[in-house]
This record gives structure tokens, C-alpha cells and sequence, in this order.
């Protein structure tokens, strides 16, 4: 039993009150406790569901009586400095509660037809390790990223789903610059919004609704003598523009796009009306990340999967393969346990593929040929896809064979 429900009971059970803040520090501080990501508090007809994202899959924390409902969103709209009054419309804000030292909330209000739905994405600074060691990129992959992250122009770019690491990759990657180079590099980002603080590098939220957007940001930060600058996100041509004519200029651009594939990147970029030769001339290197969650070394141990998934595995990688996995046990997952919620897995790791643009991915670029074919061509350079690590860790068990596929099986296709 958590926290929240121990409280509920015992305010029932003595017959008093709820008092809402305190209500809402116990769901906050549980979240925290589970390593939660996001917490959703959701109105529905008999109750209001509480549930946190939990290494990428949500899971029920407690349900609280639809009374208490309009006093729970009015104490989070107090906390994000929201309008209290104002119902039926969506607001966002941010909250910092002092009472859990330094956790930020960005709070989302949206109106449903039970009520307002809420939900939280927390950044707890306790949790964030950005050592850029700990990305899961293999000895080889680390190597490029190096390089590629110490050249003094060009645009790197980043790309996954949403909540797959690449924020995350790209504050390891600038914590690796400061520490080559210490504070002898002017390093700037403009970040919607900003989830960590990072020591030397001077850092801006947007405010769309006071024009500060990404081109806005970015006009200005021109003006500001940086050499190395962290765009969150690349989501229009103005932004690209932007971005592409700073790292042609003598400056080295980090940011994230969302594209289908790693290789699809350029063709995302092409669809925004940025010209090929633009991004021949300009593009360094992709990144594409993926988080899986890894399985409990309390519980783990060997099974067979469904014949679905293994279909799948013999077409990625033949009879030969899935037979020798097969023989030598080489799929394990977690039974469930009390240490892992009964979940079989425990934590999360990442797996990446990095594309450099070398000289026959620029000229496929140019040519605007398929994404295939440019991933292809990477392949052929050395880079080692986003299914091969993901395939590694279901060989040392450190994953199931279907979280694989489910992240990942999309770029084979």
C-alpha cells in the first residue's frame, strides 16, 4: 500500500476531512518513489483514477472519491500559477514544490467530459545521471559520437518518439563538451521546456504566448557569440532554416527532430522544403535513440516466446539464428516479483544508431534517394543499427525478445 492510500484510509477511518495539498503532496512523493515520469490524474464516472508512467508503461497508484476532483485541480492550477476560476479550457504551467528539493512539474490541464484530466511530466534532477558512457552506445558508436560532438561546426540531430532519451542524449553530449573543453566554450540553448539545469551553459524557455518562439530564440541567440547551441526541437522550416544557417556559419547545432527512421531524417527535412544540397552540406551526423526496458535480476529467467515474435525473428535473421537461440536458452524475462511491481522488468536502458553523413550518404542525400538506401549505405560504413543493439541485449538477457520488436522491429521493415 502507498503512501496516498495509507492516507486516504486513515482520514477515513478517524472520520476526517481529506485536506487536498497534503492529498497531493503523497500522489507526488509516491510518483517520485516508483521513478514515475508522468503522473495522469483522470476523472471518471464513479471515481478519479490516479496512474504514473513508470519505465514507459503506466500503472495504477490510487483511486480517490470524484468529490474531492475540483479541489484537486484547483490546488494544481494554485502550484503551476494557472487560472483557478477558469474551467472547460486547456492550460499549462509549471510548478516547482519546495517540498521535494528541486522536482519540477510541467502541468497539463485538459478538459474532458467527466471533468479536468491532469497530467504531470516530472523532471527530478536526483534521477538524471548525463554521462554520455551511459548512453548504450558500444566502443566503436562512442568513438563517432565524440568526434562528431567536438566539431567546432555542422548540425547534429537527434531523433526517437517521444520519451525515448534524446533530451537526455543531448545534455550527455554538451556534458562531455564542458568537459573537454571546460569554460572556455560559449554554449546556449533554447529548450520548450527547460528539464535540467546544466552549470555554464546559459539556458532559455519559449513563451509562445509572448512571441518567444524557437525562430524568435533563435534570431536573438545569434546575436549572443555562442559556439555551440541546443535547439529543443526542429518542428517548422523557419526553425530548420535557422538551425541549418548556424551550423554553416561557424556553429555547432544539437537538436532533435521526429522522424520515422534514423535514415528518414533527411527526408523529414526535404518534406519542410529545405534543400538537399542544405543538408548535404550541412547535416553531421543522426542519432537515433530508443529506451527498453530491461528485465529483473530478481526474477528473470529463461521461457519461450509466442510463435508470433519468433516468425518475426527468423524473417529478420533466418532459420539458422532462431534455431540457435532456441537451442542455448537465449531468451529470459522477469516472472515478477516484489522488487520489480510484478512487472518482470526493473529500469530502463538505451540503444541508439548513429548515421554519419560521409561522403556516399551526402551524394544519396542530394540524389533524394530512399531512406532505405541511405540506411543502407550507413550499414555499410560501419553503423550499427537500433535492431542489432536491441538484438545484443535479448541475447546477454538483459531484455525479452517482444520489447525488442516492439520498439524497434518498425525501421526493419
Amino acid at each position: 500500500m502507498n503512501s496516498t492510500e495509507q492516507y486516504l484510509e486513515a482520514q477515513a477511518a478517524a472520520s476526517e476531512q481529506v485536506d487536498v495539498p497534503t492529498m497531493v503532496n503523497y500522489i507526488i512523493q509516491d510518483s517520485l518513489h516508483r521513478g514515475a515520469s508522468d503522473i495522469h490524474i483522470e476523472p471518471w464516472e464513479d471515481m478519479v483514477g490516479v496512474r504514473v508512467r513508470v519505465n514507459g508503461v503506466l500503472q495504477w497508484l490510487v483511486g480517490i472519491p470524484s468529490d474531492h476532483h475540483p479541489n484537486i485541480c484547483g490546488r494544481f492550477k494554485v502550484m503551476a500559477n494557472l487560472e483557478s476560476h477558469t474551467t472547460g479550457l486547456p492550460q499549462d504551467g509549471k510548478a516547482a514544490p519546495e517540498e521535494f528539493g528541486g522536482v519540477q512539474l510541467r502541468v497539463s490541464i485538459f478538459p474532458t467530459v467527466f471533468g479536468e484530466k491532469i497530467v504531470c511530466r516530472v523532471f527530478n534532477p536526483n534521477s538524471k545521471v548525463f554521462d554520455i558512457s551511459k548512453l548504450g552506445f558500444d566502443d566503436a558508436t562512442l568513438e563517432r559520437f565524440k568526434e562528431l560532438a567536438a566539431k567546432p561546426t555542422g548540425l547534429m540531430l537527434l531523433t526517437g518518439p517521444t520519451g525515448s532519451g534524446k533530451t537526455t542524449a543531448i545534455y550527455a553530449a554538451i556534458g562531455y563538451l564542458l568537459e573537454k573543453h571546460g569554460n572556455a566554450v560559449a554554449i546556449s540553448s533554447v529548450e520548450d521546456p527547460v528539464e535540467q539545469n546544466l552549470d555554464w551553459v546559459n539556458q532559455s524557455s519559449l513563451n509562445p504566448a509572448r512571441g518567444y518562439t524557437y525562430p524568435a530564440a533563435l534570431r536573438s541567440l545569434m546575436r549572443q557569440d555562442p559556439e555551440i547551441i541546443m535547439v529543443g526541437e526542429i518542428r517548422d522550416e523557419e526553425t530548420a532554416e535557422i538551425a541549418i544557417n548556424a551550423g554553416m556559419t561557424g556553429h555547432l547545432v544539437i537538436s532533435t527532430l521526429h522522424a520515422n527512421t534514423t535514415s528518414g531524417t533527411f527526408a523529414r527535412l526535404i518534406n519542410m522544403d529545405i534543400e538537399p544540397f542544405l543538408l548535404a552540406s550541412t547535416i553531421i551526423g543522426v542519432l537515433g535513440v530508443r529506451l527498453l526496458r530491461t528485465n529483473c535480476m530478481h526474477c528473470a529467467g529463461p521461457y519461450t516466446p509466442e510463435p508470433a515474435p519468433l516468425e518475426q525473428l527468423r524473417q529478420f535473421e533466418g532459420d539458422e539464428y532462431l534455431q540457435a537461440m532456441l537451442d542455448q536458452q537465449g531468451f529470459y524475462r522477469g516472472a515478477g516479483c516484489s522488487a520489480c511491481g510484478d512487472t518482470g522488468f526493473s529500469g530502463r536502458t538505451s540503444i541508439n544508431e548513429l548515421l554519419v553523413c560521409t561522403e556516399p550518404v551526402r551524394e544519396a542525400v542530394m540524389q533524394k534517394r530512399a531512406s532505405r538506401e541511405i540506411q543502407a549505405l550507413a550499414v555499410q560504413d560501419g553503423m550499427r543499427t537500433l535492431w542489432d543493439s536491441g538484438l545484443q541485449l535479448v541475447v546477454d538477457r538483459k531484455t525479452t525478445l517482444e520489447e525488442t520488436l516492439q520498439k524497434v522491429a518498425a525501421d526493419q521493415v
